[in-house]
């Protein structure tokens, strides 16, 4: 595994090794890591709904309804 340094102040220091006081996770790498790995996936929803958005802003207009579009958004967020 690859290490690097990382330069904090004093209190996001003691922040990071709070989260790890409970148990929760091994040492502030995982903790960092975790960060990382959620970070990456919000960023991958983020893209996919934004290719979603410039998908449907390039079909055009449709001739469905507000609440039929509301409902295949909400069914098309729940897969």
């Amino acid at each position: 595994m690859a290490t690097m340094n990382i330069s904090l102040p004093q209190q996001m220091k003691d922040w990071v090794e709070a989260q790890t006081a409970d148990g929760k996770y091994a040492n502030s790498s995982d903790y960092v890591r975790d960060l990382i790995r959620r970070d990456a996936e919000k960023r991958a929803k983020i893209a996919a709904m934004e290719a979603r958005v410039e998908e449907a802003y390039a079909s055009g207009f449709s001739g469905k309804s507000i609440d039929d579009v509301m409902a295949d958004a909400w069914k098309a967020a729940q897969s």
